[in-house]
């Protein structure tokens, strides 16, 4: 079976360390807000100007007026501060971002990361993404393995347009999670899935990876 979102999401928590500034990307990565480790502070940022988001509100209780980058209802702290999108950017390009938890169409053996655009198909803009992996310190992708026609996501090269070249340090999809120890280094085989196979796990990769 693999995992399920949620798990997917629950799993990239555990990457988690008290003290981290931590930007989570559209999909996936936004249900890390609310698996977030007992007795680990982090803070969540967002690029279009939050500091401190709280987990999803409960039905009934959201407020139209925060929205996290994905134009999803959030809740805030008491922490909780704002900005604009200069001041977020600063933030992110200047390095003061812990880890960025993305999503992705494809991500190369290599650590290069597609996510921005399919060619030929109308998009609303690049969105924060290539500020972000070329400034946070560490980047972990949240994906499904395979796109909805069966195709790998974790290959050989991507195809699609790059967001960035050689920034992953960590993929988790729904068939396990893979790890690099440093990005000139092969990743590796972490975990898998409950109920997957090493052989199934190759069959659905294109990219090549240690055990």
């Amino acid at each position: 079976m693999g995992w399920t979102r949620d798990q997917i999401a629950a799993r990239a928590a555990k990457e988690l360390r008290d003290g981290y500034y931590v930007n989570l990307g559209i999909g996936i990565p936004t249900l890390v807000a609310n698996n977030i480790p007992s007795g680990i502070s982090v803070t969540l940022q967002s690029e279009n100007g939050m500091l401190g988001i709280g987990p999803f509100p409960v039905e009934g209780h959201e407020d139209p007026d925060l929205i996290n980058a994905g134009k999803q209802t959030i809740s805030e702290l008491p922490s909780s501060v704002y900005f604009g999108s200069e001041d977020s950017f600063a933030m992110i390009r200047g390095g003061h971002v812990d880890l960025t938890i993305l999503g992705a169409m494809e991500v190369a053996e290599n650590g290069d990361i597609a996510n921005w655009i399919i060619p030929g198909k109308m998009i609303k803009g690049m969105g924060g993404a290539m500020d972000l992996v070329a400034g946070a310190k560490k980047i972990i992708v949240l994906m499904e393995h395979a796109s909805k026609d069966g195709s790998p996501k974790f290959v050989e090269t991507c195809s699609l347009p790059l967001t960035g070249a050689g920034v992953v340090d960590m993929v988790i999809t729904d068939l396990g999670a893979f790890v690099r120890s440093s990005r000139s280094d092969p990743f590796r085989v972490a975990e898998l899935a409950s109920s997957v196979s090493l052989e199934e796990l190759r069959s659905k990769t294109t990219a090549s990876f240690l055990v």
